[in-house]
């Protein structure tokens, strides 16, 4: 009988004791290293929502349409995008295309990228691997792509570029401005969502554009522009090539508005660097054609990241010392002044200094 007390408090110590570690290692996560005074990097994540997979559609050739259901779901405007982590941890980028009003649904849509075509499996296992009735996680929305305020509107979507234009052509119709389209796709059967575009343009002719690259040829985006009023804002989602040849024939006095499907391409070579892991006690170098995620993933080989593209925002990292070359297509200015996404950022010079 004298034993029982011993134990009870032998077995109350060992408890207070995971207790006090797993508190210190929230304070630091690689203690026994000392930790600085705000030592988690990384950026803090929106609020992670666990949505059912309602619909899973195909609306194109090789377009899937996913609506994901809820309950009181966070509010959006055109142009925002969701973050949806699959089963696999894979995290991607899809532009919201349904309705703003519906609290209790999100809808979007992807493109089947083969590995042919630089695809790296998210949107196969979009396509492949979901069923109605799955779980998923997404995080959002955020709109790095908003409806600006103007008194017309141009709007220039390529393939599946149309998926953040379309709640906007909503919008813009509802508020009776003046606005016209120009869609193009490899053919029509690849187009998602024309019969829709088609309704909106009823009411005005002339308003939308379709260009089929297996029928006409390329769109001429010089063309379609000439003659738009000063003032408009010029929307664009799509290829790198459509985007540039819209803004080399943007009329005088118009604005552009651009949402790209992949991080710009830099001209020139970039220089090597080094990089020092100021929690980890260690210092990586940067070749001139690797990426500090590749550097620093060799010593910690935990690092998170996802898509490698500078848009998921999985391996921001909060930066100490140094000047960042800022190449993502996701952090505000307010955020680049102390992180820089690993994956696709460099330094301005010899030298980082990395919260890791």
């Amino acid at each position: 009988m004298s034993r029982l007390p011993t134990l009870a408090l032998v077995a109350g110590g060992a408890l207070l004791a995971r207790r006090a570690l797993r508190r210190r290692v929230a304070v630091s996560p690689l203690w026994p290293l000392p930790a600085l005074e705000e030592p988690v990097s990384g950026r803090p994540r929106p609020r992670a929502l666990r949505l059912r997979v309602a619909r899973h559609e195909r609306v194109a050739d090789g377009v899937v349409q996913l609506r994901l259901t809820g309950s009181d779901l966070p509010p959006w405007r055109p142009g925002a995008h969701l973050d949806l982590v699959l089963p696999s941890g894979l995290v991607r980028q899809y532009s919201l295309c349904g309705d703003p009003e519906d609290s209790s649904s999100y809808t979007v849509a992807t493109r089947l990228i083969g590995a042919e075509q630089g695809g790296r499996g998210g949107s196969r296992e979009v396509h492949e691997g979901l069923r109605e009735g799955d779980e998923v996680v997404v995080r959002g929305p955020r709109n790095r792509f908003p409806l600006a305020d103007a008194p017309s509107y141009v709007f220039v979507a390529g393939g599946i570029g149309i998926t953040p234009i379309l709640p906007m052509l909503r919008a813009v119709q509802a508020s009776g401005k003046p606005w016209r389209l120009l869609y193009g796709g490899r053919s029509r059967a690849s187009m998602p969502f024309l019969e829709e575009v088609g309704k909106l343009g009823e009411e005005g002719r002339g308003r939308v554009t379709v260009v089929a690259q297996d029928q006409d040829g390329l769109p001429d985006a010089a063309a379609f522009l000439s003659g738009t009023p000063a003032g408009a804002a010029v929307h664009v989602c799509g290829p790198e090539a459509l985007m540039e040849a819209v803004g080399a024939a943007l009329p005088e006095g118009c604005s552009l508005h651009l949402e790209r499907f992949t991080r710009r391409a830099r001209a020139g070579g970039d220089a090597a660097f080094e990089v020092e892991l100021r929690r980890s006690g260690r210092t990586v170098a940067v070749a001139a054609d690797s990426t500090v995620l590749a550097a620093v993933r060799a010593e910690l080989p935990d690092t998170a990241y996802s898509c490698e593209q500078g848009f998921c925002g999985t391996c921001r990292q909060r930066v100490l010392e140094g000047e960042v070359d800022h190449r993502d297509e996701l952090l505000t200015d307010a955020e680049r002044a102390g992180s820089m996404l690993i994956c696709v950022s460099r330094a301005h010079g010899e030298r980082l200094v990395l919260d890791l």
